[in-house]
C-alpha cells in the first residue's frame, strides 16, 4: 500500500512534519517495499485554503492513508471522504512512522485535532499596511 507521511525532508530519514496543509513535503511510501517518493507540498505556501489542497493533492496521489502530527478539519473532511484514513503520530521520522503503522501501534483519527487555520504561522497576519 502507498501511504503519504508529512515531512521536514525528502527521504525516510526526514523527521515527520506537525503540519499536514503547510509542511514542506510528502513522502510517499510503499509500506511493503520501502521505495518512497517524495513531492514538494504544492500547497505549502497557500495563503489561503492549504489543508483542502493538500488534501485533494495527496488523494490525487493514491494514497491509501496519511500519517501526520496534526490535520485541521478542512482537511480531514477532504481526506475522510475520499477514504483516505490519517493516522497521528508524534515525533520522530519518517521511516519510524511507517513501523508504527505497520505494526498496528497507530490509531485511526477520528476527528481534526487542531482548528482552521492552525498551521498558518506568519502565513497571512500582515496589516493592512503591510507590516509584519
Amino acid at each position: 500500500m502507498k501511504i503519504v507521511v508529512t515531512a521536514d525532508g525528502n527521504d525516510l530519514d526526514a523527521q515527520v512534519s506537525p503540519f499536514f496543509g503547510r509542511c514542506p513535503t510528502y513522502v510517499l511510501v510503499d509500506t511493503d517495499t520501502l521505495e518512497f517518493e517524495a513531492i514538494a507540498n504544492p500547497a505549502a505556501a497557500a495563503r489561503g485554503g492549504a489543508g483542502v489542497r493538500a488534501a485533494q493533492f495527496v488523494v490525487e496521489q493514491g494514497a491509501g492513508a496519511v500519517l501526520t502530527g496534526n490535520v485541521g478539519p478542512n482537511a480531514y473532511y477532504v481526506l475522510r471522504s475520499a477514504n483516505v484514513p490519517i493516522y497521528r503520530t508524534g515525533e520522530g521520522t519518517v521511516r519510524q512512522a511507517v513501523e508504527a503503522y505497520k505494526s498496528g501501534a497507530l490509531q485511526a483519527a477520528q476527528q481534526a485535532n487542531v482548528q482552521p487555520h492552525a498551521g498558518m504561522g506568519g502565513f497571512g497576519r500582515r496589516s493592512m499596511s503591510g507590516g509584519a
